[in-house]
């Protein structure tokens, strides 16, 4: 295994980006958020990442205490990684701040108002993490489960944090990619709250009516 660089610096953001600064770090930090995944899932969703880099990124998380690895029983029988409860509190402010920068850059939409190409990732990002508004949530403890274009994300309201999912989902809401970021990003209010119309919650009124106040949807 290659010995791990660092900046020599006695600075806390030289000594962030000790753990977070090698490439592909944060992209695997990125799939995590959206809840527990195999080793070949996250290989699927970062094309051009040699298995044996992401198995020294993954092995790297784990000393750094971000990340988790269980070994889930018979009959299921596979390995998982996820986010542990320190790399919740550590790695969330982080990936938001980075995607705000970066939601601007994302593919304009057409002609039509439709945005370009939107991934089941992006429309999580845009509809759930960059949205949630921690003084919204503050008294809010609930589970969700988020489909989207046929990928599932799960996570928790703990008291004003996003955190792992620990129980069955209180609100299921299936949604496009597409709709969740139009109805954050679409180029007019119509077409915003066209998009959000076609958003389904399913759960009790009042655990949906909480968790759209915390996402502002």
């Amino acid at each position: 295994m290659a010995t791990r660089r660092t900046y020599n610096q006695n600075c806390p953001i030289a000594l962030g980006l000790d753990v977070l600064g090698e490439r592909w770090t944060l992209l695997i930090l990125r799939e995590l958020v959206g809840g527990p995944r195999r080793y070949g899932d996250l290989r699927a969703q970062l094309p051009g990442i040699a298995t044996n880099l992401l198995a020294e990124r993954l092995k790297e998380l784990q000393d750094a205490g971000l990340v988790d690895r269980a070994d889930l029983p018979a009959p299921i029988g596979r390995t998982v990684y996820s986010l542990s409860d320190f790399g919740w509190r550590k790695v969330l402010p982080v990936l938001r701040s980075i995607a705000l920068l970066g939601v601007d850059r994302l593919a304009p939409v057409d002609d039509s108002g439709e945005p370009g190409p939107v991934s089941p990732l992006n429309g999580f990002l845009a509809g759930v993490l960059l949205p949630f508004d921690p003084a919204a949530a503050a008294g809010l403890t609930t589970t969700c489960r988020v489909d989207i274009d046929g990928r599932r994300f799960e996570f928790s309201v703990d008291h004003g944090h996003l955190a792992a999912a620990r129980a069955e989902p209180a609100v299921t809401i299936t949604a496009s990619a597409a709709d969740l970021y139009t109805s954050r990003f679409g180029p007019t209010d119509a077409k915003r709250k066209a998009a959000l119309r076609r958003i389904d919650f399913d759960g009790e009124q009042r655990d949906i009516d909480a968790l759209r106040t915390a996402l502002s949807l």
